[in-house]
């Protein structure tokens, strides 16, 4: 059983339960899906960019990545309907687990000049989304092999129904929230 999960179930359930006062089990806030995504923007063109950020996202998350393409075309943008402008992968289960538990104690204390995350950055529903960079902060891609530093969406999906219960989750799991 991954880490996170484990103190969830052992600490984090019964102190969010007394917190926000629940009735029920299934009422206390819980991660559902953690979704990163890399849009390439003007790279897009670029195919051999294209599967760098495939093999890069494949390896920090541990799953099949899925190319996003353009909906429609769009001449101010140069895109084309079809043609790929991204990638994203959606954690769920023991995958999101162990993803989150990289993110909050190996690569986010790599990030420079790293204060915390904002606090306002929660959609009103208990959600959390935040922006990364540089996407050479994962251990599991080296500074050498990386030959653009491309930057990444991270969607974390709670089962809060306010932000002051998503917030409450994610500082129990050591989330680093300034605010």
């Amino acid at each position: 059983m991954p880490r996170l999960r484990e103190l969830y179930k052992k600490t984090a359930q019964k102190v969010l339960s007394k917190q926000f006062k629940y009735k029920n089990v299934m009422q206390v806030p819980r991660l559902s899906a953690v979704t990163i995504n890399m849009g390439l923007g003007e790279a897009a063109k670029d195919k051999k960019l294209v599967s760098s950020c495939l093999e890069a996202l494949g390896k920090i998350s541990g799953q099949k990545v899925i190319v996003t393409k353009a909906r429609k075309s769009i001449a101010g943008f140069k895109i084309r309907e079809g043609w790929p402008i991204g990638c994203k992968v959606t954690l769920r289960g023991s995958k999101m687990y162990h993803f989150m538990d990289r993110l909050i104690n190996i690569a986010l204390p790599r990030v420079r000049d790293f204060r915390g995350l904002n606090e306002k950055s929660f959609d009103g529903r208990g959600n959390y989304s935040f922006g990364i960079r540089e996407h050479i902060i994962f251990p599991e891609i080296g500074y050498e092999e990386a030959e653009n530093v491309l930057g990444m969406d991270v969607c974390i999906t709670t089962t809060a129904n306010t932000d002051a219960e998503g917030t409450a989750l994610l500082k129990l799991f050591n989330f680093p929230l300034k605010g």
